[in-house]
């Protein structure tokens, strides 16, 4: 298994053929799927397979990637490629971090989460920092139970209220650094070239192709 952050270390290259996506978020198998086109990789949710999503009961965003990676490759017979993310706020100590999706409720409303995370951020007072990062971890796991693990990040600032309706989940109040706009206002190719998965993915590709 490789280290935190995915040296360029990988016992095995991925092959081209079919891989499942663990991931019941279209937006996140979207994203994922079109980052893999160039690699002759046939990307297959977990949801069109019917593969239930395990209990996420990691500590860390790696060890969540890969429990829900093995159990794909075990239950598909396939590769599986499986990304666990979150917005670490400053303000809040890190959270939501792991519980990033939970704070969206059992529905999914990022639009609930969003305000959950502002209102948390404003009742630290007005120089409470408005720093947070974005945090990805990817695992590739084989049904013989071999894992790969990488993980990436991109820092930047939270902007309310959130802006733009491309991306998913905490994109549009989340601003990276160096740029003036959100991930929800940013073409997904742009924000392809430089998102925290962009770099997980970019240590994946140089160590399993």
């Amino acid at each position: 298994m490789s280290d935190d952050f995915g040296q360029e270390q990988a016992i095995r290259k991925l092959a081209p053929g079919k891989l499942v996506i663990a991931s019941h978020n279209p937006g996140k198998v979207r994203e994922i799927a079109e980052l893999l086109g160039p690699y002759g990789i046939e990307p297959i949710s977990a949801a069109s397979l019917d593969l239930p999503e395990p209990e996420e009961t990691g500590t860390t965003f790696i060890a969540n990637a890969e429990l829900k990676a093995m159990q794909a490759a075990d239950l598909s017979g396939l590769p599986a490629l499986a990304d666990d993310s979150g917005l670490c706020v400053e303000a809040l100590g890190g959270d939501p971090g792991l519980f990033s999706a939970r704070w969206a409720g059992p529905t999914r409303d990022f639009g609930l989460a969003m305000q959950k995370v502002w209102d948390g951020v404003e009742a630290k007072g007005p120089d409470a920092s408005r720093s947070a990062h974005f945090v990805c971890a990817l695992a590739l796991a084989w049904p013989d139970g071999h894992v790969e693990a990488f993980e990436g990040r991109v820092d930047g600032m939270l902007v309310w209220p959130p802006r733009g309706d491309k991306g998913f989940g905490y994109d549009p109040m989340f601003q990276p650094l160096g740029f003036d706009i959100s991930f929800g206002e940013m073409d997904p190719a742009r924000k392809h070239a430089m998102s925290h998965r962009a770099d997980a993915f970019a240590r994946l590709v140089a160590a399993a192709f």
